[in-house]
């Protein structure tokens, strides 16, 4: 059985963070893991709390997993902080890693802010450079590099300023588009355009989580990345398509359509 680590945020509410994480790599058959940095509270409306970990603990946990159970992917969420980045970074490199997919989580869908401002420089300077791939949404890109992406035009011009910061793969998410849901992927010099229609569902609390997850059950299995992708991208339309309704806000994902 193939084996994935999520690090990440506790979502009390069970639809995104380590949570989805979680439902994510089970739907995928395959062992979850996990080291979480943070518990929020948080449910479909907002986020209305966070409690960090300290670095070491956080340190604790990946000592635990690699000594043990040693994954095959590693998928990275909500890290808050520069002490924990930097922590993650080390351990990693210590052990090894493989497989790293790092999802910049900044805001979460409800509008909840995630990371602290000086934050941002950290996940560029110690996750971007050991991760397989990055996989920001529109605004998350938008961020990182300090333009409107509007079109896919925008996308690509988006997608080569961010692997300046010395990422292998930059994946960016078009599902903030007004006319599509389409995905860029720029690796290696090569762009790889991943096409969807917009699927009319209001509930996509978690996708980020769940789709960065998707990439990282893939990567496990040995699959190549934009084969990864385009797996990942087909669970979570589907799990989208499944029309689960949970919530009084941006409700959850059914992560478990295809069981």
């Amino acid at each position: 059985m193939k084996k994935v680590l999520t690090i990440a945020g506790s979502d009390c509410s069970g639809g995104a963070g380590i949570q989805a994480d979680i439902k994510t790599i089970t739907a995928h058959r395959m062992y979850a893991m996990s080291v979480i940095t943070a518990l929020t509270a948080q449910n479909t409306t907002g986020v209305y709390g966070v409690l960090e970990a300290t670095p070491e603990f956080v340190g604790s946990q990946l000592d635990c997993v690699f000594e043990d159970i040693r994954p095959d992917a590693v998928k990275i969420g909500m890290v808050s902080n520069i002490e924990i980045i930097k922590v993650i970074s080390e351990k990693l490199k210590e052990y090894k890693a493989e497989n790293i997919v790092v999802d910049p989580v900044m805001v979460s869908t409800s509008g909840g802010k995630l990371l602290r401002d000086n934050a941002v420089d950290a996940l560029i300077t110690y996750l971007f450079p050991i991760a397989a791939v990055i996989t920001p949404n529109i605004p998350e890109a938008e961020t990182l590099t300090g333009f409107s992406i509007t079109c896919r035009e925008d996308m690509q011009k988006a997608a080569k300023k961010i692997m300046e910061f010395g990422c292998k793969s930059v994946l960016v998410k078009g599902g903030h588009l007004e006319e599509s849901a389409d995905d860029l992927l720029c690796t290696e010099g090569k762009f790889y355009w991943f096409e969807a229609p917009k699927i009319e569902n209001p509930n996509t609390h978690g996708t980020g989580c769940t789709l960065s997850s998707a990439i990282a059950c893939n990567l496990a299995l040995g699959l190549t990345l934009p084969e990864s992708i385009r797996n990942a991208k087909e669970y979570i339309t589907g799990a989208l398509k499944a029309g689960l309704n949970l919530g009084k806000g941006r409700g959850p994902l059914n992560h478990c359509f295809n069981l």
